[in-house]
């Protein structure tokens, strides 16, 4: 009996984790009693909604696609080469996760606007122009999601059983098979997981993209901005329910990686 009462959790923490629990839950409450569930069908289906849907999908997979392309082997680079600087290369990488969106947005611009260090020369050489365009608003929504990728990745390479790839090596295999055919399936599933948070943070993505791409309907306009010009317009009702979307998908993905990304069932 003492020994239940030992490990009876105290009165105040549980007040204290009520309240936080509250904390969270009520905004979310609030955003579905304020829902127009009536509405919900028509909304979704105006041609604007359906544009803005579409964008998004567009631009979030493409820039999930980037942050694969480029951020698994920076991962991998971070994760089993040392070389000086390694520690500064992992904080600059991981930089945008915690940099206001809009800085971000600003940095994009010095760096690939058509007067940027590089964006001057890609307009030059290639006539590409990266700013208010829908090219502009991929590099945006990768730039601030590749870091939830390498995280995980970094991960996922670091806490390998390297032995099968020192077996594969001895057997013959050359680096690159060994990473094709043994490094990529152990860590696929986290891999994909880490893939699947990069694509619901791009998904998100408003301040970057705001600031570099602008707000074009049809062009750079995706979810989040149409919500945010939906809520200063006279009809905010279908910002809530394209923030109602957004909540599903968002909650979609942290109950389907719970097990990887927060250890639990």
């Amino acid at each position: 009996m003492s020994r239940r009462r030992r490990e009876r959790p105290p009165l105040l923490a549980l007040a204290a984790a009520s309240v936080a629990a509250l904390f969270f839950v009520l905004p979310l409450v609030g955003l579905l009693w304020r829902a127009p569930w009536r509405s919900v069908p028509s909304d979704l289906g105006s041609p604007d909604v359906r544009t803005a849907l579409r964008l998004s999908l567009e631009t979030s997979l493409a820039a999930v696609a980037l942050c694969v392309l480029f951020g698994v082997p920076l991962a991998w680079v971070l994760a089993r080469i040392d070389f000086p600087g390694r520690r500064l290369l992992r904080a600059l990488t991981v930089l945008p996760m915690v940099l206001p969106p809009v800085v971000g947005g600003i940095a994009l611009i010095y760096a690939f606007g058509r007067r940027g260090i590089v964006g001057q020369y890609l307009e030059r050489w290639f006539h590409i122009v990266l700013p208010f365009t829908t090219k502009g608003a991929i590099l945006a929504e990768a730039f601030v999601a590749m870091p939830f990728l390498v995280i995980t990745a970094e991960t996922a390479f670091r806490s390998l059983d390297r032995s099968y790839e020192d077996a594969a090596r001895t057997l013959g295999a050359t680096r690159w098979t060994v990473f094709r055919r043994v490094t990529l399936p152990l860590a696929g599933p986290t891999l994909g997981a880490g893939a699947v948070l990069c694509w619901a943070r791009a998904l998100g993505e408003f301040g970057a993209t705001i600031t570099f791409a602008g707000n074009y309907p049809g062009t750079t306009q995706t979810m989040p901005l149409a919500v945010y010009l939906s809520l200063e317009s006279s009809h905010p009702e279908t910002g809530i329910v394209l923030s109602l979307v957004l909540l599903v998908v968002s909650l979609a993905v942290l109950v389907g990686l719970r097990d990887r990304w927060l250890g639990v069932s």
